[in-house]
């Protein structure tokens, strides 16, 4: 069995586990407007209100060192998160999730990149190179990769860090994501149309798009000791909707064979779940699609569930593994977050949990991410 002994987290809600969940507890939504880059969007998003100095400030870096944002995000929870491990001496790697990598400096060099001097920024530009920042700060050496698979991509790095253990090949593996705001981005999700000009609605009627959210999150795993954990990884799986470039077919095909594999893979059924955290990103065939996928797996008995997208905005490749943190604070504290502005339910009468609530029975949780391409991928989490 794979447990969780350390977790770390960086989003528009705070630096910290403990910051995220007192917003969490407060319904303190963390959108607001862009401040870190300029740009004709005025649109919600959720951005942590720290500029990149002064991330590298409280990384004890000194300020003429580059690194992107992706990079700095991902220090600091990943930090946090060895810090509460407390591991031993073992073998270590590293797991990290990114959609934009340094696409922040790209773009800030580009229109002088042929000066002299510029085109040695650009190395920062990859997607495995806030990986090896990462790795670099915190000492570790033993094994680092990275994975991009748009929004499902921190999910699949705890995946792959669950099979190195069960394999062997690791003693103590940090997983997750990280992905900084920048305007490659936010110019890219406007293209597409689905970017909401207010605060987004999950799994609402009146639902009109996502906000775009930046963050990191990462998880120490290790084989189950007689060490505290926050709690156990008990079953996942990735599956593929093969329907379209951007979209989920209407059934949520995709949603619903990760769901119903992770289930088979975690030895339990639907009515073990007590509350599942949903991809839930607001846009019109997201939740739709979720939603027909969540009816065909639950019937007529859906666990409580909501989406925390309205809190920190979508944070791609790092969605998965912020979510898998709340998903750990669910069970630590019997809490059910609120899918906030909720006002009316969509097509199949789903209606997500609307209220903070805690001391509840939370055995098992289910953390859904879906990502572009089709890429659906579901973790359960247990006490």
């Amino acid at each position: 069995m794979i447990v969780v002994t350390g977790i770390g987290i960086v989003s528009a809600l705070g630096i910290g586990v403990e910051e995220n969940f007192n917003s969490l507890k407060s319904s303190k939504c963390g959108l607001g407007k862009v401040s870190n880059f300029q740009t004709n969007h005025d649109v919600p998003v959720g951005e942590l209100k720290f500029t990149n100095e002064e991330l590298k400030a409280k990384l004890g870096i000194p300020s003429r060192r580059k690194y992107s944002r992706t990079s700095l995000l991902g220090m600091l929870a990943a930090k946090e998160a060895l810090e509460n491990a407390n591991i031993s001496s073992g073998r270590v790697g590293l797991i990290s999730a990114t959609s934009v990598g340094g696409m922040d400096i790209t773009e800030r060099i580009y229109p002088n990149m042929l000066e002299a001097g510029s085109l040695s920024e650009i190395v920062r530009h990859d997607s495995a190179d806030s990986t090896l920042c990462i790795a670099k700060y915190l000492n570790i050496k033993d094994f680092t990769t990275t994975i991009s698979t748009a929004c499902s991509s921190s999910a699949n790095a705890i995946m792959l860090g669950c099979r190195m253990l069960n394999m062997g090949l690791l003693d103590y593996v940090v997983v997750g994501g990280t992905d900084a705001l920048c305007k490659f981005t936010l110019n890219g999700f406007k293209s597409l149309r689905i970017l909401d000009d207010k605060e987004c609605r999950p799994f609402c009627n009146t639902r009109a798009g996502l906000n775009l959210g930046e963050g990191a999150a990462y998880l120490v795993l290790e084989r189950e000791s007689e060490k505290p954990n926050y709690g156990k990884v008990l079953g996942y799986a990735n599956a593929n909707d093969a329907t379209h470039q951007t979209a989920t077919s209407d059934e949520g095909e995709g949603a619903y064979r990760s769901m119903k594999n992770a289930l088979a893979k975690a030895s339990l059924t639907p009515s073990d779940i007590d509350y599942i955290n949903v991809h839930g990103t607001a846009t019109g065939n997201n939740d739709l699609s979720e939603g027909n996928a969540i009816k065909r797996i639950f019937t007529e008995n859906v666990p409580h569930f909501s989406s925390t997208k309205a809190f920190t905005g979508h944070c791609l490749a790092a969605a998965g593994s912020i979510e898998a943190v709340f998903s750990l604070l669910s069970i630590k504290y019997g809490a059910i977050f609120p899918n906030l502005n909720f006002s009316e339910p969509i097509e199949h009468e789903l209606i997500p949990h609307s209220e903070y609530s805690e001391n509840n029975e939370i055995n098992t949780v289910m953390s859904n991410s879906f990502g572009f391409g089709g890429n659906c991928s579901t973790l359960i989490f247990g006490k």
